[in-house]
C-alpha cells in the first residue's frame, strides 16, 4: 500500500504543496500531477486516492482548468477542495455560482448528523478555513449533504453511490482546528491507507533503487556543501553503495568556523564512503581579491567551484554518476516531473548543466521529499544533529555575509563573531526556534571607547528570521538578555569589533542575506 501514491492534481492552489506534506504526514505517499492528466495515466499509476485541490479560477469561466471527467468513473476516491469540490459537483450534476457574499477567513461548520465517515470524530461544530467567492449552490440528486456554515449552506457533501467527498474549506491549513482528523478520515476509511509511508520504509525503497540504478563497478560523486541536503543525500548513497560513493568536499575558505571538521567527522572515519576534501582557499581568495559587487562574487565563486569540481571528478576512476539533493520542490517548480504542474516558478539545476558536460548520469535520491522530510531522513540514517538541524547557508559562504572586500583577516573575524551568535542560540535553547541565524561584517567602522581609550574599528551586524518558506520573513523577537551577551561576548573576545547591531528588517522590503 505505501507504494501506491495519493495523486493531488494542481489546479493553481497557492497551498497545493501543503497539501501534499499534510498527506504524508498522515503516512500515505502523496504526488502532485497536473490537472489535466488524463484517467488513462491517473489508471497506469494506481493510486488509493485522487485530491482535487483549490485554485484561483471560477468552474465556469470559459478558459477554467478542466480535470478528465473519466477520473470520476475510475472507482478511486476523490475529495475535492474548495475550487475542487465546485469542480467535482459540476462534473457529477451540481451548479456552481457566485457567493451572495464571499467567505474568506475562519468561519464556524456544522456537521450533520447521520452517516457521515469524512467527519468521524469531528465535533459538530468545528472552525474551519474558508476562502472563496464561489460555491456549489445546487448538489443534484446524486449528492448527500454533510456540513454547512451560515454563508454556505453546502459545505461539504459525499455522492451517493461513488466514492466521491467534496469539501468547501480547506483542512491543510492550521487555521482549520480539525483539519488533520478530517484529512485522515478521507486517508484511512475512504481510501484505505494503511499509514505505512514512513522514513524508515523510504530508505529502504531508496537504497534498492539506487542499487538497482548504479552498476556494479560504477561509481557516484557526490559533492558535499556541509548543508543539511547534500550532506543527507551522501548519506543515503552511503547506504546503498558503500565505498563506490565519493565525497567530495571543496574547502573554498569560505566555510563557518568548524565545518570542514564538522564533515570529515560526518562522512570520514564514519562512513565507507571515501571523502575528498580539496583545500582551494588560496584560489578562491585570488579570485575574489579586491571584488566588493555581490553578483560579481558569485559568478567567480561559482566559476572556480566547478572547475576544481570538475578535475577532481574526472580524477576518479569509474566515475558515471553526479548525485545532487534536489528536492521535491524544486522537482515541481522547475516542471521536472512529466505528470506533474508546468514550471511556473524557477528554473533548478543544482550544478546547472556539469553532468552531461563531464559525460555523467544524474542520480537525485531525495527528489521525492519536502524539506521537513529530507532532516527527518538524516536522523533515520544517522547523520549528528548538528548537521541535520543546521540552518541554510548561501552557496557562496562568508564572501556574502562580508560586504565589500573579501581577505582572510576580516573572513576570520565574521568566523568568530559568528560563532558566537550560534553558541548563544544553542545555550539558550533558541536555535532550533529560529529559522536562520548568522552574523555580517558591515563595509563601516565606528568610534568606541574601550577602557580609557578611543576605538575605531569595525562593525558586526546579526541577523535572525522566522519563515516557513523562505520567500517572506520576519525578523526573531530574541530576547534583550540574549542579544545583551552577544553583544559583549563578540566585542570583548574579537578583536577588531567594538560595535553589533541586530538588524529587524522583514522580507519583503528586504532579503534575509544582505548580499
Amino acid at each position: 500500500m505505501a507504494d501506491r501514491p495519493v495523486l493531488i492534481l494542481d489546479f493553481g492552489s497557492q497551498y497545493v504543496q501543503l497539501i501534499a506534506r499534510r498527506v504524508r504526514e498522515q503516512g500515505a505517499f502523496a504526488k502532485i500531477v497536473r490537472h489535466d492528466i488524463t484517467a488513462e495515466r491517473c489508471r497506469e499509476l494506481n493510486p488509493i486516492g485522487l485530491i482535487l485541490s483549490g485554485g484561483p479560477s471560477s468552474v465556469y469561466e470559459e478558459n477554467a482548468p478542466k480535470c478528465d471527467s473519466g477520473l470520476f468513473r475510475l472507482g478511486v476516491p476523490i475529495l475535492g477542495i474548495c475550487y475542487g469540490m465546485q469542480l467535482t459537483c459540476q462534473n457529477l450534476g451540481g451548479a456552481v455560482q457566485p457567493c451572495p457574499s464571499a467567505e474568506y477567513g475562519r468561519t464556524e461548520l456544522n456537521v450533520l448528523t447521520g452517516e457521515n465517515v469524512l467527519f468521524q470524530n469531528v465535533d459538530p461544530k468545528t472552525i474551519v478555513w474558508m476562502s472563496h467567492g464561489d460555491q456549489v449552490r445546487e448538489v443534484g440528486p446524486e449528492f448527500i449533504p454533510l456540513a454547512a456554515t451560515p454563508s454556505c449552506p453546502v459545505a461539504a457533501v459525499r455522492h451517493k453511490s461513488l466514492p466521491v467527498y467534496a469539501i468547501q474549506f480547506h483542512p491543510e491549513v492550521s487555521h482549520t482546528t480539525q483539519g488533520s482528523t478530517i484529512l485522515g478520515n478521507f486517508l484511512n476509511h475512504v481510501c484505505g491507507s494503511d499509514g505505512s509511508w514512513t522514513m524508515a520504509q523510504f530508505v529502504e525503497r531508496a537504497v534498492d533503487l539506487v542499487r538497482e540504478q548504479v552498476g556494479p563497478d560504477e561509481k557516484v560523486v557526490c559533492g558535499l556543501s556541509g548543508g543539511v541536503d547534500s550532506a543527507v543525500c551522501a548519506a543515503l548513497l552511503a547506504r546503498a553503495l558503500g565505498d563506490r560513493l565519493v565525497c567530495v568536499f571543496v574547502d573554498n575558505g569560505l566555510l563557518r568556523q568548524g565545518e570542514r571538521d564538522q564533515v570529515a567527522q560526518a562522512f570520514g572515519e564514519s562512513s565507507q564512503a571515501e571523502l575528498r576534501v580539496v583545500d582551494a582557499e588560496a584560489e578562491f581568495l585570488g579570485t575574489l581579491a579586491n571584488i566588493t559587487d555581490p553578483q560579481d562574487k558569485r559568478i567567480r565563486i561559482g566559476h572556480t567551484f566547478i572547475d576544481i569540481f570538475k578535475n577532481e571528478a574526472l580524477s576518479i576512476p569509474n566515475a558515471a554518476w553526479l548525485a545532487q539533493g534536489t528536492l521535491y520542490p524544486d522537482v515541481i517548480e522547475s516542471g521536472g516531473d512529466p505528470d506533474g504542474p508546468a514550471a511556473t516558478i524557477k528554473h533548478h539545476h543544482n550544478v546547472g548543466g556539469l553532468p552531461a558536460e563531464l559525460g555523467f548520469k544524474l542520480i537525485e535520491p531525495l527528489r521525492d521529499l519536502f524539506k521537513d522530510e529530507v532532516r527527518r531522513l538524516g536522523l533515520e540514517l544517522g547523520l549528528p544533529e548538528s548537521i541535520v538541524w543546521r540552518h541554510p547557508f548561501p552557496g557562496p559562504g562568508l564572501a556574502v555575509r562580508i560586504l565589500g572586500a573579501v581577505d582572510k583577516p576580516r573572513l576570520e573575524l565574521l568566523r568568530k563573531a559568528d560563532s558566537i551568535f550560534l553558541e548563544e542560540l544553542h545555550a539558550a535553547g533558541l536555535y532550533r526556534e529560529t529559522s536562520q541565524s548568522f552574523a555580517v561584517l558591515l563595509p563601516i567602522k565606528s568610534v568606541g571607547v574601550m577602557g580609557d581609550g578611543r576605538t575605531y574599528d569595525q562593525v558586526i551586524g546579526i541577523r535572525s528570521v522566522q519563515t516557513d518558506d523562505f520567500m517572506t520573513a520576519d525578523f526573531s523577537r530574541l530576547p534583550y538578555d540574549l542579544l545583551a551577551r552577544v553583544s559583549t561576548r563578540i566585542v570583548n573576545e574579537v578583536k577588531g569589533i567594538n560595535r553589533v547591531v541586530y538588524d529587524i528588517t522583514t522580507k519583503p522590503p528586504g532579503t534575509i542575506e544582505w548580499e
